[in-house]
């Protein structure tokens, strides 16, 4: 199950709890588009049906707002343990 974070300009950023072994990154979806990217250094690990323009877009976005993202991946990933 998704884990909501922001729905920022049309996109909405969540992670899956299924997400806890791999390193802090946020999933974006938007319509059809759909991309992860990785936190540290912010980075696309993949993407389908987003545009150049779109992903750095929403790369910039990221990066605005990194430290709530980190944020709510420790509190989500504490709560499980």
């Amino acid at each position: 199950m998704p884990t909501a974070i922001h729905n920022l300009k049309g996109y909405r950023f969540f992670f899956f709890s299924l997400d806890r072994g791999e390193p802090i990154h946020i999933h974006v979806s938007e319509g059809r588009g759909y991309a992860k990217f990785w936190l540290n250094p912010i980075e696309l690990a993949r993407s389908r049906n987003f545009r150049s323009h779109e992903l750095e877009e929403i790369k910039r976005l990221i990066d605005e707002n990194k430290d709530e993202i980190e944020r709510r991946w420790r509190e989500h990933f504490s709560r499980e343990n």
